[in-house]
Order: structure tokens, then C-alpha cells, then sequence
């Protein structure tokens, strides 16, 4: 299939022919949702952790004795139901990621860049470059172009003077080719690609 190519200055730049395999895929949302549960599971810290009985420091001694005081009996202030002590199934570090085979990972990017494609909000960038780092002119380009909120996907490198000029624009991401990822695809509403990043997704996904 044919698209049409921009620049930054929203000036026309020719066509280019995009792969029907890489950008006209069937629409698999149960792929898409394990891709997106697959990579926010591994972005999971699993750090909360808890103090068990073993873990609480103290005496192991008798908190008082076992008849006579009319009280229930106990064998240490460690215990679970006492202020203070350990607690009985509680959190533990754990690392929440899962495997998912390399086969669905890449279904799941294609479906995500046919998805944009489909849906119209697939723009194909000749070179993501600026000649200064300000936000300030970045942010008229983006008006004129209409990208309110989107996901630059630059070659094999971002270009410095175009990084500085995004990292302060909310709801603008700007990623290299090999960090393209099927949740930053989703959550922002315009993909941008530029003409070295349809090449690099092609070889890689074809």
C-alpha cells in the first residue's frame, strides 16, 4: 500500500509503499491486551514486602504464663494477632513478568502498526531532525501538523536537537527504531514514523 510522506513543516515529500504483512494485518485485540499486560507486568517493581513471624525482632521468651491470668494463652509476641507482630501471608518481593513467546510479541507490533494505519492515524515523517533544541518552535509545528498527542518514531537514533525540544511537551514521545513498543504505540493517538523507521520495522517484522 502507498502513503504519502511530510516533513516537519507539514510540506508533501513524495510517496513511499508501506508492507501489506507489516501494516495490513487483521485487528487481533486478545493479542494486543497480552502484549500490553506482558510489558506493564514487567515494568512492575514487586518490591512491597512485609515482616513475617521469623522476621520480627524480639524476645522468644513466654509473654506470661499459661494458667491463671485469665487471659488467652501465648507462646510469643511475635505472634500475628499481637500489636506488633509478624504478619500472616503478606506481600513478599516478587518479580510480577511473564514469558510471552517472540512469535505473539511480533504480531502484536504489527497488529499495533496496522492498527494506526487503519485507523488513519499513521503519518510517514521524511527525517525527524530540527536545527535547534527549542520547544517553542517544535510546539508550532506540532499545531500546524495537529499532534496534540503522539509517538515520534525516529531511525536508528534520535536526533539531539529534536529529544531536547520534545522532553518538556506532554503527551509527545520520541523514541529510536528498536524501542518501538506495542503499549507506547496504543496509548498515544497519532504514530510518526520516519522513512528509516518504516524500513528498519519492515526488515524487522516481515
Amino acid at each position: 500500500m502507498k502513503s504519502k510522506v511530510i516533513t516537519l513543516e507539514n510540506k508533501a515529500a513524495g510517496e513511499i509503499d508501506l508492507a501489506d504483512e507489516v501494516f495490513g494485518a487483521p485487528m487481533r485485540k486478545d493479542i494486543l491486551a497480552r502484549m500490553v499486560n506482558y510489558q506493564l507486568a514487567k515494568r512492575r517493581s514487586g518490591s512491597a514486602n512485609t515482616k513475617e513471624r521469623s522476621d520480627i525482632r524480639g524476645t522468644t521468651a513466654k509473654p506470661f504464663r499459661q494458667k491463671g491470668t485469665g487471659r488467652a494463652r501465648q507462646g510469643s509476641r511475635k505472634a500475628p494477632q499481637l500489636r506488633g507482630g509478624g504478619v500472616v501471608f503478606g506481600p513478599q518481593p516478587r518479580d510480577f513478568g511473564h514469558k510471552l513467546t517472540k512469535k505473539v510479541r511480533r504480531m502484536a507490533l504489527r497488529t499495533a502498526l496496522s492498527a494506526k494505519q487503519a485507523d488513519g492515524k499513521l503519518v510517514i515523517l521524511k527525517d525527524a531532525a530540527m536545527k535547534s533544541p527549542k520547544t517553542k518552535e517544535l510546539i508550532e509545528k506540532l499545531a500546524k501538523l495537529g499532534w496534540a498527542n503522539a509517538l515520534i518514531v525516529a531511525g536508528a537514533e534520535v536526533d539531539v536537537n529534536l529529544a531536547r525540544a520534545a522532553a518538556n511537551i506532554p503527551n509527545l514521545d520520541v523514541l529510536p527504531t528498536q524501542g518501538a513498543n506495542v503499549y507506547d504505540i496504543l496509548r498515544r493517538d497519532h504514530l510518526v514514523l520516519t522513512t528509516d523507521a518504516v524500513a528498519a520495522l519492515e526488515a524487522r517484522l516481515k
